[in-house]
């Protein structure tokens, strides 16, 4: 049974539950432009077919915004949808596109990891089985190009999203990590105090500092993703799914 401190668990998604940028060699395998250069792509595609432009030109904006989106997600918490992405791009470009292709372009951006999904990280379906039947569980993730509600698809595609009783995503609650607002709709999903929690991320600035700012505790997940391992505070750092159960039996005791 869960023990004395910890009354639940919530998990980050990319890199921690989805092994990011795995579907990589599955497009390449079939000949497909990476996932970068097909957002560039489409945005120029549609662009192109009413009045020609640069393709080279579509991409240097497109990363442009897209180096503003990363300014706001790491300085203000909040991530933009792929909406108000492709309305930037736009209005820098001079350019507009009738309501049906505006819409048809933020669908094809937002569905490529479904459509050509990544992989689970190695052992995570085993973890969150085991680990469900002691704690209550939720996601807190960020959103990236693909919403909350497609990656609930992709839980679900790969056998994950049963084991959840609880989803705040960026997109979804207005905030990103490490935002108070997030973590406060996870705990309010589970009904459980913030203090009474466990967070498992990759990352230092958003998981860690995030959690341990409200009184939970925090696990650093390297499997995929180790950069912050060498300067992290936070309370354990799990290398595998196969050593997190030990981890929360210790943290819990």
């Amino acid at each position: 049974m869960a023990g004395k401190n910890i009354k639940a668990i919530t998990f980050d998604l990319w890199d921690t539950v989805i092994d990011d940028d795995s579907d990589e060699p599955k497009r390449a395998a079939l000949g497909l432009r990476s996932k970068r250069d097909e957002r560039h792509y489409v945005v120029w595609n549609v662009l192109n077919k009413n009045d020609p432009i640069s393709l080279q030109v579509v991409s240097r904006v497109y990363e442009e915004v897209n180096d503003e989106y990363n300014r706001v997600w790491h300085d203000e918490y909040v991530t933009w949808t792929v909406n108000e992405r492709i309305s930037y791009i736009l209005n820098e470009l001079g350019r507009t596109l009738s309501q049906r292709e505006f819409v048809d372009t933020v669908a094809t951006l937002e569905d490529m990891e479904i459509e050509i999904p990544p992989n689970p990280v190695d052992g995570v379906g085993a973890a969150l089985e085991e680990i469900s039947k002691e704690y209550p569980l939720a996601v807190v993730s960020d959103t990236i190009i693909s919403p909350g509600r497609n990656l609930r698809r992709w839980l679900d595609m790969h056998g994950l999203l049963q084991h959840f009783s609880g989803f705040a995503f960026s997109d979804e609650v207005g905030k990103s990590k490490p935002d108070p607002a997030i973590f406060h709709s996870a705990a309010t999903q589970l009904g459980v105090d913030l203090k009474e929690m466990v967070h498992i991320g990759d990352r230092e600035h958003n998981d860690v500092k995030g959690a341990h700012a409200l009184g939970m505790k925090a696990i650093l997940f390297t499997a995929t993703r180790d950069t912050d391992a060498q300067d992290t505070t936070a309370d354990a750092v799990c290398r595998s799914y196969s050593e997190l159960p030990g981890i929360l039996q210790m943290l819990d005791t």
